[in-house]
């Protein structure tokens, strides 16, 4: 099993920044993909990021240029550098991890709450 803890979520000023981190422990054999998710009231869960164990990374649209993400393979940690935030509704940021192995799995962090106010 692999346990995923998040930190870094609050309360942030529009334009200001907000740090993520995701470290994963447990019996980890590998990680190929590492990520996060959030979600907001009403919508959908969507991808923010995610970066590949060969640092390859994809943002979604609404995001690229102003957060960046990376990871640490010797701590297992990934992060979430997220700049010029703007004002939108509150939404929970969810790490997620895709190990490799023989049979790779997918786990997912408790949530961590980031709020943007104008």
């Amino acid at each position: 099993q692999v346990q995923l803890v998040e930190s870094g979520g609050g309360l942030v000023q529009a334009g200001g920044s907000l740090r993520l981190s995701c470290a994963a422990s447990g019996t980890i054999f590998s990680i190929n993909v590492m990520g996060w998710y959030r979600r907001a009231p009403g919508k959908q869960r969507e991808l923010v990021a995610h970066i590949t164990s060969t640092t390859n990374t994809h943002y979604a649209d609404s995001v690229k240029g102003r957060f960046t993400i990376s990871r640490d393979n010797a701590k297992n940690t990934v992060y979430l550098q997220m700049n010029s935030l703007k004002p939108e509704a509150p939404a929970v940021y969810y790490c997620h991890v895709i190990t490799g192995g023989m049979v790779p799995s997918n786990y997912w962090g408790q949530g961590t709450q980031v709020t943007v106010s104008s």
